[in-house]
Order: structure tokens, then C-alpha cells, then sequence
């Protein structure tokens, strides 16, 4: 239960709803035992009255009446209890799932390259939603039942001791047989917690994927592979649940026999006459008020080891280690970069090394630097380490080794947020979102007016096509963008590069996969967004890298030569290569040129 009560202080600011819920959870208790307590005044008056005592039959009508009364209090204050229990459950989801999400945001780039974003997703709605809704059966229904419950043995211990003791030795007993049951069914049950973390992966997965999956009819592979995950936990569920029913049945008997004594005692002492037959009514009645928790605890021991299961996987989320100096603070307008060092390189890499998770080195003694407003291209076979070298810059991953300075300082001296304002970035793939293409011009400038986005999608050679949609710059683009073409996508993305105006900008193949014609409208924003700007081209035409004031050749994590394109030209090395590839007609070398992520 541990994990529950970190669960409550981890949302305290509810504390006002569960002081709320347990005042009305005791007032529920209270006029719940009024109305024994008053069935008993009235069964007694109806036996003096039967017996020929005098007993006026209106006494009867008030009791009546007053149970009338305590039901109908009960009723209102039962559902004013569930009010507050349903917004707090919510309030709760929304916390919970407010700050899984700020998690997320701070997580490493690599815990993102370790798990299928479905799966991530899904542990969200499974954990979350398991943990809200146990937290709402509780406020709602269980809770009160465990305060009348209490009150309940109170009442019968004034009256009767031995009494009490059956109906306190139920609990000890059946906590133990469910000890007895727990430690097995929450194995099974993270083991299922898997396979449909899994499958949702799976089908978020292929939802976003769904043109590739048609292109190759691997709808049923698709649909099979998503089966056998549920087929899995299927399989786990027969002896989970067969354990659970077993011990169940274990229990539910155990409960039975005590209960069989708790009301033959009852029974044996009215007869004896140590009870009225009013204060036997009430005993039982008090006793059935009892069974009910009891009983019910099945449900709630299962509900809390879901509400378990889930809480673990949430705080396991929790509990992973920031991105170092990550930060949810918003950006301001006024906000500025700090002031290059005068005279430092824009960008330096020392003796660099790099590779991912406990595998070996993918970058061994990087060493490079880039004046500013100075463009260098990068060129290498595909896999070399060349957006590697790209996500080091933006601190998506920390170097095994060496040092990056970005005008003269720690790359990541002034936190990873000011790092990423100084560096812009323009994708292979556009990674556009849903929104408007106004939202995603402004996605690293928000705060910038309705005329700065205009002139920006100009520059970018975007804005003869966008004020051609009926809704302009309010059109709904779809999911990544669908609604648009590659080199609208591309061109999209240049405007908001040029909208947040880093002085250092990188572009990762960004037309590689277009047309001969988007790709000329596209390069013709990038020429724009390039000038008076330090730039870090991956190339993938050698009609691009001639333009740049410096290349890098890598070849397998290691820079091989560094230089102009004329110097490079005649040093016999793989950019000479290149050329000399380029020249050549042959399949064989077409082959090769497309090794280095090299179009013709």
C-alpha cells in the first residue's frame, strides 16, 4: 500500500476533497446506524403494544418517520459525497496525467529511442485511468462502508464483546489468505501489463504508418502480430484468474463459517433472553452492515492491486532521470541569447566521442570548428555518424568524451533550452503538426505577429502556395502534415526555421527526397534562411557541397579530411571520390554514390 500513499501525497493539493469525502463519509456512517437504532425502538414498541403493554401506534409513525428522515440525509449526503468523489477522481487524472507529460518532456532523447511511443502512450491511459478509477470507487463506495463498518463494531461491542471480536478476527484472517494470493497474481499481471503496453504500441504504431502498411498489404501480418500480444495475455489470464477464484473461494468460505457463528451467537442469546427482540433486529442488522465491506473485498483487493500495478508503472516513469539541466520554463520575446565570446569559433567540437547506450563508440576524436556565417557541409556514408554529430550539437545526447562549445562556451553552459534557441534545425522530414500552418510557422516563435509570418513563408518561397487554400494560414494541415506536398512540407519548415532566427542553423538532408522542382523552390528558401547565418549542411548533392565554404568527409566515426571543395577536389579522398563517381555512368558507381546518401 505503499505505493498508494505516495500516490495521495503525490497529489496533496486534493487534500481539501479528502478531508471533504471522510467528514461525509462519517455522516453517512452516522445516519446509516440511525436507522437500526431506530427499527429497534420501533420493533420493541411493537412488541409491548402485541404483549397489551400500553403503546400509542403514533410512536411507531415518528419512528417511521425518522427513518424516513435518516435515509433520505443519507441519500443526499451519498450523493453529495459522490460529487465530490467523481471531480476528484478527474482532478486527480488530470494531475497525474499534467505531470506524466512534464516527465515525459524532460525525459532524455534515448529513453524515446528505447520505447515504442504507442507503448508510452498506452501505459498513460492504462496506469492512470487504473488509478483514478480505484481512487473513485474508494471515495464513492468503499470508504464510507469502512467508517459505518467501524462504527458498526462499536456499537456491537457495547452491546455484546464476543460479537466484535468474530467480526474483527474476519479481517486478519482474510488479509492473510489474500497475502497468500497477491505476490503470483501481480507477476501475472505485470507480465499482461506488457503485452498490451505492446499492442498499443503496435497499433498507434501502424494508425500513423497506415499508407505503408496498405502499400505493402501487411494488414494481416499487422492484425496477426497485434492478436498474438492479446493471445499472450489471454494465456496468462486462465492461471492468473484460476489462482485468484481458488483462493477466492478460500476466502469467501472462511467468511462464511464466521459469519454462520456471529449470527447462531445472536440467535442462541435472544433466546436466552440476554436480548430483546428489538436489540436483536438491531444486532443483525448491524451485522449486515458489516458483511457488506467484507464481502466486498474481494472487488477492492483486486481493484487495489490494478490501482497497484498501475502506480508502479507511473512513478517507474517518474522516477527516470531528467535530461541534465531540462527545463518546462516558456521562452520570452525579450529574452536574449547570450553574448558570443569575441573571437571564439561558432561551434567547436574537442576530441569528441560518442556512442549510444552500452554499445561501442559510433564517433571516436571528432574535432572540428566553424567560424561564424560560415557554411560547412558534412559527407560521409550513410550510418558514418553525420546526424549524430547534428543531435550531439543539440544536446539530444551527452558525449562519452571530449567537449562542445557553441561561441566560445559549454555548449550546455547556459541550460539545454538557451542551446536549442541558438541552433535551428531543418529536417529531412518536415515533422510538421496537426494544427494550422500558422501554428507550425510560429511553432519557435509564438509570439510572432500575422505579418512576420507572412514575410517569413515568403522568404521561404511558401506563400504563393498557402494563400491559395481557402482558409490561408488558418488551414488545418492533418496529422505530420498529410494534407501537403514534400516541398510544401519543406517549405513550411524553412519559414519556421527562419521565423525563430537562430544564429547557427543545421540542415539535415533536408531536400533530399523531393522533386527536381521542389527541390529548387526549397533550396531557393534555404539560400535565403542561410545568409549571414553559421551552417551545418549534411549534403546530399554535390551541386550543394560546392557552394560551401568547407567540407568534412567522415568515414566510420572518424573525420577523415577537412577542407574546401577545391582542395578537396584533388586530395584523392572520398569527396574526389565522389566526383569521380558522379562522372561516371555506371550502375555500380550509382550504387556507390547512393552509399554516401549522394544523389546525382
Amino acid at each position: 500500500m505503499g505505493s498508494l500513499w505516495k500516490l495521495l501525497r503525490h497529489v496533496d493539493e486534493l487534500k481539501a476533497y479528502y478531508i471533504a469525502i471522510a467528514v461525509i463519509s462519517v455522516l453517512l456512517a452516522v445516519t446509516a446506524l440511525a436507522s437500526p437504532f431506530l427499527l429497534q425502538g420501533a420493533t420493541d414498541h411493537v412488541v409491548k403494544r402485541i404483549q397489551g403493554q400500553p403503546s400509542p401506534v403514533s410512536t411507531v409513525i415518528w419512528f417511521a418517520a425518522a427513518i424516513l428522515a435518516a435515509e433520505v440525509i443519507n441519500a443526499l449526503l451519498s450523493n453529495i459525497g459522490g460529487y465530490l468523489g467523481d471531480v476528484m477522481s478527474m482532478r486527480m487524472r488530470a494531475i497525474l496525467s499534467s505531470r506524466y507529460y512534464s516527465k515525459l518532456l524532460r525525459l532524455p532523447q534515448s529513453y524515446f529511442d528505447n520505447n515504442l511511443s504507442g507503448a508510452i502512450i498506452a501505459r498513460l491511459t492504462r496506469s492512470i485511468s487504473e488509478l483514478s478509477n480505484f481512487m473513485q470507487m474508494v471515495s464513492n463506495n468503499f470508504l464510507p462502508m469502512i467508517v459505518t463498518l467501524v462504527a458498526a463494531l462499536a456499537v456491537t461491542g457495547f452491546y455484546y464483546w464476543p460479537l466484535t471480536v468474530l467480526l474483527v478476527l474476519i479481517f486478519p484472517v482474510y488479509t492473510w489468505l489474500t497475502a497468500l494470493t497477491s505476490e503470483r497474481w501481480q507477476r501475472y499481471e505485470k507480465a499482461k501489463n506488457e503485452h498490451v503496453d505492446i499492442a498499443g504500441g503496435m497499433f498507434a504504431e501502424v494508425i500513423s504508418q497506415m499508407r505503408v502498411v496498405k502499400s505493402f498489404v501487411a494488414q494481416r501480418r499487422e492484425l496477426d502480430r497485434f492478436n498474438d500480444e492479446y493471445t499472450e495475455t489471454i494465456a496468462l489470464t486462465r492461471p492468473q484468474s484460476k489462482w485468484w477464484h481458488q483462493m477466492d473461494g478460500i476466502r469467501r468460505t472462511v467468511l462464511a463459517v464466521i459469519f454462520f457463528g456471529i449470527n447462531a451467537m445472536i440467535l442462541v442469546q435472544t433466546m436466552n433472553g440476554r436480548f430483546s427482540l428489538g436489540t436483536m433486529v438491531l444486532l443483525i442488522q448491524l451485522v449486515g452492515m458489516a458483511k457488506g465491506p467484507v464481502t466486498g473485498m474481494s472487488f477492492l483487493v483486486d481493484s487495489t492491486q490494478r490501482a497497484l500495478a498501475g502506480s508502479r508503472d507511473y512513478f517507474s516513469v517518474l522516477d527516470e532521470q531528467d535530461e541534465p539541466g531540462a527545463s518546462l520554463d516558456p521562452v520570452s520575446p525579450t529574452q536574449q541569447l547570450p553574448a558570443p565570446v569575441p573571437g571564439a569559433a561558432a561551434v567547436e567540437f574537442r576530441d569528441v566521442g560518442f556512442g549510444y547506450d552500452q554499445e561501442p563508440n559510433v564517433l571516436d576524436n571528432i574535432t572540428f570548428t566553424v567560424q561564424p556565417g560560415e557554411r560547412i557541409a558534412l559527407v560521409g556514408e550513410s550510418g558514418g555518424g553525420k546526424t549524430t554529430i547534428v543531435n550531439l550539437l543539440m544536446g539530444l545526447f551527452p558525449p562519452r568524451s571530449g567537449s562542445i562549445e557553441l561561441f566560445g562556451k559549454p555548449h550546455t553552459a547556459h541550460g539545454l533550452d538557451t542551446l536549442r534557441r541558438e541552433v535551428g534545425v531543418v529536417f529531412q522530414d518536415a515533422s510538421l503538426f496537426s494544427g494550422t500552418i500558422e501554428a507550425n510557422i510560429k511553432y519557435g516563435a509564438p509570439w510572432a505577429t500575422d505579418e512576420q509570418v507572412r514575410q517569413a513563408a515568403v522568404r521561404a518561397n511558401a506563400a504563393e502556395f498557402v494563400e491559395k487554400f481557402a482558409d490561408g494560414y488558418q488551414t488545418v494541415i492533418g496529422e505530420r502534415g498529410l494534407k501537403l506536398s514534400g516541398g510544401q512540407k519543406q517549405r513550411i519548415a524553412v519559414a519556421r526555421a527562419m521565423l525563430k532566427d537562430a544564429p547557427v542553423l543545421v540542415l539535415d538532408e533536408a531536400t533530399s527526397a523531393l522533386d527536381t522542382k521542389s527541390e529548387r523552390l526549397v533550396q531557393a528558401g534555404l539560400e535565403e534562411l542561410m545568409v549571414d547565418r553559421t551552417s551545418i549542411i549534411i549534403a546530399h548533392r554535390l551541386s550543394t557541397i560546392a557552394t560551401v565554404d568547407r567540407i568534412i568527409t567522415i568515414e566510420d566515426g572518424r573525420i577523415d579530411e577537412i577542407g574546401t571543395p577545391a582542395e578537396l577536389a584533388a586530395s584523392g579522398g572520398i569527396y574526389a571520390q565522389l566526383l569521380s563517381l558522379q562522372e561516371s555512368g555506371s550502375k555500380q558507381d550509382r550504387k556507390r554514390l547512393q552509399s554516401y546518401d549522394i544523389l546525382r
